[in-house]
Formats: C-alpha cells, structure tokens, sequence
C-alpha cells in the first residue's frame, strides 16, 4: 500500500467521524427542550426587588405589576425552586413592614417544544403559580387569588 492511499483512508475516516459527531450532536439537542425566557406577574400589593426559578435570574416587578421578561434559562425539572424577595413600599416601611426573603417548591407545569415563556405569578400569601405559554399569555393574569389548582393549556 502506498504511502497516498493510506492519507486518503485516514481523511475518510476523519470525515466519517466528524460527520458521525455531528449528527449525534443533533440529535441529542432535538430531545431537549429549548431555553426559556422567564415572564413575571405580581398581584401583590409588595414589589418583587428579585426573583429566581431554579437559580435563573427573572428580574423583579412593581406592586401589581410585572411583564418584564429575562432571557434566556434551561428550565428543567419535575418541580422548581422559587426564589424570590418582596420589597415594600415607603408606606410599607413606615409601617414596619421589612424586607423578606422566600423560596417555594413549585410543580413545574406541562410544557410542549413551543412554550418558550414560563409566567411566574406571585399571589397573595405567598403563594407562586408557574405557566408554561408559546407567547405573552397567561391564564392567571386577570386573577387576584392563586388558583387552587394548575391551568392546562
């Protein structure tokens, strides 16, 4: 065997091998889900300083406010860790209220490939709903009380 052939051998296989990598590489990625961009709701009447989903940073929202979207996080995980810390209001402060700091364990809501936001509601009480939604929507926006139970889509 000559000396170009052997070269030729090795630059198939070489070829061979990347191609092989690559589509292993693809088709590890289409089993898993995409990132997520993290959208807040507070009806609350204490602003939200910070938030957190799993260690992901969401950013924070006024008293009954929110909107805000942080991007982009691997949400992943048959229950999630919510972090998060209630701010106060002048009034609030003058009124003794302080600073807290909270974390639930949330179930994480059904989610297809296309749900690129989840909602992170904060209800009174301390109580935090999470809706995985392809677009802007929620169906606990208009609430003011958490729901009993999770929304399906």
């Amino acid at each position: 065997m000559n000396w170009q052939k052997i070269m030729q051998r090795k630059g198939m296989l070489s070829t061979a091998s990347v191609t092989l990598l690559a589509l292993a590489s693809m088709a590890w990625a289409s089993t898993r889900m995409p990132g997520a961009m993290l959208y807040v709701h507070n009806h609350t009447d204490r602003p939200i300083f910070s938030y957190a989903v799993n260690e992901a940073w969401g950013g924070n929202a006024s008293a009954y406010g929110g909107g805000g979207a942080s991007c982009c996080s691997r949400i992943e995980g048959d229950v999630l860790t919510v972090e998060w810390i209630k701010s106060i209001t002048q009034p609030q402060y003058e009124a003794g209220m302080r600073e807290e700091i909270l974390t639930r364990e949330v179930p994480n809501p059904p989610r297809t490939r296309q749900d690129k936001y989840l909602h992170v509601h904060f209800f009174p009480g301390d109580q935090v709903r999470l809706f995985w939604s392809p677009n802007l929507d929620s169906h606990y926006e208009s609430l003011k009380e958490a729901p009993d139970k999770e929304v399906q889509q």
